[in-house]
């Protein structure tokens, strides 16, 4: 079992520890950030408006095993972003965590913000990380084609979405995940 606890400045160590590539920098923060990755640049990005930021804890070690956001947040239009996603322990990957965390950072935007909308990005190379958001639910949207170039690469985005009605279907299979 995981909780969601509000990201802290005691936290950032660990984040960082985990960001061990410009590649994987890039994947995780998107643009934003440049490698190496450091307390100022998480500074920054603990001050951006309409975001909330969470450390994933294990509740059985009380160790910190990830990182997720909600942010872009849209009263108006009733919509957000799940971002910065991340399960970041090696020993907590490949353990249905993402699905838990996906689980819980919805329930904050459909039952307790009542949003109507929900969207992320995701390299199309990110296979893992687009099966578990099709899991939990979330549609592709379509495809940013090249938008990011990493070397002499250029990676592609798949938007994906998830509306409240198509949390309410999934609820059921969601709190299965315990």
């Amino acid at each position: 079992m995981i909780k969601l606890q509000a990201f802290q400045r005691s936290h950032m160590k660990k984040l960082i520890e985990w960001i061990e590539t410009p590649e994987f920098l890039l994947q995780w923060g998107g643009p934003n950030f440049t490698f190496p990755l450091d307390e100022n640049q998480i500074e920054r990005y603990m001050q951006e408006p309409d975001r909330y930021i969470y450390s994933v804890v294990d509740q059985e070690s009380e160790r910190i095993i990830g990182h997720i956001s909600l942010g872009r947040i849209d009263k108006e239009n009733r919509s957000a972003r799940v971002g910065k996603v991340l399960v970041g322990d090696p020993d907590a990957r490949g353990k249905g965590i993402g699905q838990r965390m996906m689980r819980d950072i919805l329930t904050i935007a459909f039952d307790d913000m009542k949003l109507h909308r929900v969207s992320l990005g995701v390299f199309s190379f990110n296979e893992p990380a687009i099966a578990c958001y099709e899991k939990v639910g979330f549609k592709k949207d379509g495809l940013l084609r090249d938008l990011r170039k990493m070397g002499d690469d250029y990676w592609s985005l798949f938007e994906m979405s998830m509306l409240e009605s198509e949390w309410e279907e999934n609820r059921i299979h969601l709190e299965r995940l315990g």
